[in-house]
């Protein structure tokens, strides 16, 4: 299986692809999708051009993305919604089934603590796909993310309990 985790950002949309066999996770890319344009819709185009090339390079069977947070700011949370739509239509455009994930859940199935921090996600992604070079933050994010993909596909258990 290759999972594609996502995430998203208007600015700057994470990305990290891994293959997965039986328990072995390994790593194959990452990187980060970075929007260009005066306007949102120019923007938003920019991510789909992108994210579309990292699909047809990389072939992932399935993807998954984080979860959207409602902060204080509507307008930024409105303008993060709008980037996380690109991120599950472009591989839904593909066929590919997609989960979601809260930041929380992910950060509690990589490090271990729900309310971990960006440098704590970096450091459990390295120890988890040994070698990698992470492009940034966002990319690191993105691999936390597929690894918590993985771990819930694999895991009948987790899934049941994340479905009720």
């Amino acid at each position: 299986m290759r999972v594609l985790g996502i995430d998203p950002g208007l600015r700057n949309l994470g990305w990290g692809v891994i293959d997965v066999s039986g328990n072995k996770l390994t790593h194959v890319a990452n990187g980060i999708c970075h929007s260009s344009g005066t306007d949102l819709a120019l923007r938003l185009v920019s991510l789909h051009e992108q994210l579309s090339a990292v699909l047809a390079r990389f072939a992932p069977t399935t993807a998954a993305v984080e979860q959207t947070f409602v902060n204080k700011d509507a307008v930024a949370t409105l303008k993060l919604g709008q980037a996380r739509g690109i991120a599950l239509l472009v591989p839904a455009q593909a066929g590919l089934a997609v989960g979601e994930y809260a930041p929380n859940a992910v950060k509690k199935c990589v490090v271990g603590v729900g309310h971990a921090d960006k440098k704590q996600v970096a450091h459990m992604v390295k120890m988890q796909l040994p070698g990698v070079v992470l492009a940034g933050a966002d990319a690191a994010d993105a691999l936390a993310i597929a690894i918590t993909h993985a771990l819930y596909y694999r895991s009948p258990s987790l899934r049941e309990a994340r479905a009720s």
